[in-house]
């Protein structure tokens, strides 16, 4: 089965990520690239024709090199991208707060769709998704690519191997410094803030690590007035057997990305636990009362993974049915933060 699929906007994750892990596939044709009208991009909130239109020129320009380097189609709108009979399945690389109207259209359009975290905004626009797909016997998938990366697997048999013990705690933080503005990370309008970005890997980690009785048991969301987004973060999750695992995240940090497992006989730390990119091989030291052993994870391509798993949910009802609820958990998991949370906001100007 040759799966043609279409990109939603030349996003800068599309070029950089996606694209060199689809060319790697031989059974996925990339189709084309959508470009958003100005009604699609702005709405009826034109209040500078001339500004907007530039906007639309400049993606256009995008998508023309996006063309240059892979080929295929340049879709003039994204709804003739989503309704075209050139296309089997969608990737949505847009900002949070498009990926639920988008989504659903390309699934009533009987499209399978690859979409970036957050697949939604909410547990309720997810389950409305989820039951579009189910009731279409389409595919969708949340795009955490790091899930599919070999070295969890390393994590769990160092763990399993009892080499450091019983496991007391497990800490995961993941944040980067502040990026350049306009970022619609910055924005809530367009769903930005930490939680939608950094906060989802940590979460999803973390319930992975603990299992599936795994239960948030503390929040905090810390809330830029400037902005009205959530800059940084921070939380708890615990399972039945007591273990803890604590998260911090931020998108006006210092970079970090590091797990470290704390057990009883000695302590696994790791970096780029969530975004090691295709080739990398992952350090990790083990410390012993005082001592430390290094070693190195296998490289690995986790985006190519995560696409093939996508074709897994096409081709396979199991599979694709585990992933609906795989998905839907994890909109639970942010909604329950994100509500835990909200009991104490702080907010405050920088």
């Amino acid at each position: 089965m040759m799966l043609r699929i279409g990109i939603m906007c030349p996003s800068e994750i599309a070029g950089r990520r996606f694209m060199p892990a689809l060319c790697k596939m031989k059974d996925v044709q990339y189709a084309g690239i959508g470009v958003h009208t100005l009604k699609e991009r702005f709405g009826e909130n034109i209040s500078d024709k001339n500004v907007c239109n530039q906007v639309i020129e400049n993606q256009k320009k995008k998508a023309g090199k996006f063309a240059d380097q892979y080929g295929g189609k340049i879709f003039d709108s994204y709804q003739s991208l989503v309704s075209s009979d050139e296309i089997d399945a969608v990737y949505i690389p847009l900002p949070p707060a498009l990926h639920f109207y988008w989504a659903g259209l390309a699934l009533e359009y009987g499209k399978h769709v690859l979409s970036e975290k957050p697949f939604t905004l909410s547990l309720d626009q997810t389950e409305q998704l989820v039951r579009k797909a189910k009731a279409r016997k389409l595919a969708v998938h949340e795009n955490y690519m790091f899930i599919f990366h070999n070295q969890l697997e390393a994590v769990k048999n160092i763990i399993n191997s009892g080499e450091i013990g019983s496991i007391r705690l497990y800490r995961i933080s993941f944040g980067f410094p502040k990026r350049a503005l306009p970022d619609f990370r910055y924005d809530k309008e367009p769903g930005g803030g930490a939680l939608n970005d950094a906060g989802g890997y940590v979460i999803k980690y973390a319930s992975q690590l603990l299992g599936p009785d795994s239960q948030i048991r503390y929040a905090q969301l810390n809330t830029d007035v400037e902005y009205n987004v959530d800059l940084y973060g921070s939380g708890a999750l615990v399972n039945q057997d007591g273990t803890t695992a604590q998260i911090a995240f931020g998108m006006d940090n210092d970079y970090k990305c590091e797990l470290e497992v704390w057990g009883s006989s000695g302590t696994l730390v790791t970096g780029r636990i969530l975004t090691a990119p295709d080739g990398y091989e992952p350090v990790y030291v083990i410390r012993k009362n005082g001592k430390e052993t290094q070693g190195k994870f296998p490289a690995d391509d986790s985006f190519q993974k995560s696409i093939q798993y996508f074709m897994e949910c096409i081709k396979n009802d199991r599979i694709r049915e585990e992933n609906y609820a795989v998905i839907t958990k994890q909109a639970a998991m942010t909604e329950t933060f994100r509500n835990m949370a909200a009991r104490h906001d702080q907010r405050w100007q920088v």
